[in-house]
């Protein structure tokens, strides 16, 4: 760890910009996220529509707990502000600090991801099944997709720690802190469209 540390010493403030290659990276990144976002927008817009199709199934006014699903929010939200401070580590050169919050990160995710799936569970001993009905399908595609997202990041940023661990900060890691932070931060801005539209709205419209 005494040769990364020095290593780190000679890091510029943003060692995930360092190189060509962390910038291209950066800059690749923000055009998947742009395809994300796009897709999520779909997904919302099927659910709009078929919202109110619940056939024979339990309305969303009846169906929704509120409370563990704000319980759950702020869970993601509290990780996305652990996430702010594994980047100021990573531009304070911290190597311990960047690890132990990427860390925390990772743990909150696994507790939202917790929630969700007993919501899910909850859901379906409800009589609110995948193919109930078109509102049942859409939402557990929407909701489904996100908490999917949420998985293939809390592993991302597991392998992260890894080369973190090994390797040390470099402007070869860096980028790859950044950028999954950027990742975790979409994830979560997702979320709470999400909780606007489909749990908030739910329980009011």
């Amino acid at each position: 760890m005494s040769t990364h540390s020095h290593a780190e010493g000679h890091l510029p403030h943003e060692p995930e910009k360092a190189t060509l290659e962390g910038r291209n990276k950066v800059l690749g990144f923000w055009l998947f996220l742009g395809g994300e976002t796009v897709l999520f927008g779909t997904l919302f817009s099927a659910f709009l529509a078929l919202r109110h199709q619940v056939l024979d199934g339990p309305q969303p006014s009846e169906l929704f707990k509120l409370s563990l699903v704000a319980a759950a929010t702020a869970i993601l939200l509290t990780s996305s502000l652990t996430s702010v401070f594994a980047i100021q580590a990573l531009h304070n050169h911290n190597v311990k600090a960047l690890i132990n919050w990427l860390i925390i990160t990772v743990v909150l995710g696994l507790g939202f991801l917790g929630l969700e799936i007993y919501e899910f569970y909850h859901y379906v001993h409800e009589g609110h099944g995948f193919t109930t009905s078109a509102f049942s399908s859409s939402f557990y595609t929407l909701v489904g997709f996100h908490g999917a997202h949420v998985a293939f990041g809390i592993c991302w940023i597991s392998s992260i720690i890894g080369q973190l661990m090994k390797k040390g900060l470099t402007v070869v890691t860096a980028p790859k802190v950044y950028v999954a932070g950027m990742y975790w931060h979409f994830i979560d801005v997702v979320w709470v469209f999400i909780f606007t539209v489909v749990y908030l709205m739910g329980k009011v419209v």
